[in-house]
């Protein structure tokens, strides 16, 4: 009897310990804005942009995933093919810190403890928490250039989607490329529509105000694993 309980509890300390294998790591790559100010191409990371992040891994299908990732949101309209915004020549520049979290799923199984190479695309998805520079721009006059007036920060959130390709050479770190999309609750990260309940903003409002902002990051992320091994027990 005593004998069972040893293997019964001997397996269900190795299948939790088998499931609770974390990784910690860094995101490094770049970061770009879409909005109504700047460029129309939806991937093109013009800033560097850098992070820490946290996996566990519950099983070989699904992690749960945080990060917080840094970065400054940097346009000018002078490069842009569309005329209108060349011709407006406004430029922007919006740091930004986020906070992540969700959950990450592999397409296929994806065992860290396999000492051969293995690899799975994967998507993640959950909830962002950010914060970014509130303003808005009076326009160029006839001699003068667009003059930018910031009033604080403010905290919104962003909904996170996430495409990638990961790799584990061994069984210690995983190595991954991915791009990953935050569509945000605002539409003033490119200060085109300023909000503040003391002062009326209004006549400085310009494109379209019914679409709200998105920013892209695009790179890689390198983590190490750890976390206790599976228990094998003899008999």
């Amino acid at each position: 009897m005593l004998k069972k309980v040893y293997l019964i509890t001997c397996f269900l300390i190795a299948a939790i310990s088998s499931a609770q294998f974390h990784e910690i790591g860094v995101f490094l790559g770049g970061s770009n804005y879409i909005g109504d100010i700047g460029s129309d191409r939806y991937l093109d990371p013009n800033q560097i942009a850098y992070g820490l992040l946290y996996k566990w891994n519950v099983n070989e299908r699904y992690s749960f995933r945080g990060g917080l990732t840094l970065t400054t949101l940097v346009e000018n309209e002078l490069n842009s093919r569309v005329i209108n915004r060349s011709r407006r020549s406004y430029e922007i520049e919006n740091s930004i810190q986020e906070f992540t979290a969700g959950i990450e799923i592999n397409f296929k199984n994806f065992n860290l403890h396999d000492p051969k190479l293995s690899f799975t695309p994967y998507i993640f998805y959950g909830l962002t928490y950010f914060r970014y520079d509130q303003f808005y721009i009076i326009p160029n006059g006839p001699i003068s250039s667009p003059s930018y007036n910031n009033y604080g920060k403010d905290e919104e959130i962003a909904l996170p989607l996430t495409i990638g390709l990961k790799v584990n050479p061994n069984p210690f770190f995983v190595v991954g490329f991915e791009i990953g999309a935050r569509y945000s609750l605002t539409d003033n990260l490119d200060g085109s529509n300023p909000q503040n309940k003391f002062v009326d903003y209004s006549e400085y409002k310009f494109g379209n105000i019914a679409n709200n902002d998105w920013y892209i990051f695009t790179g890689i992320t390198i983590s190490f694993t750890f976390g206790d091994l599976p228990c094998y027990c003899k008999e």
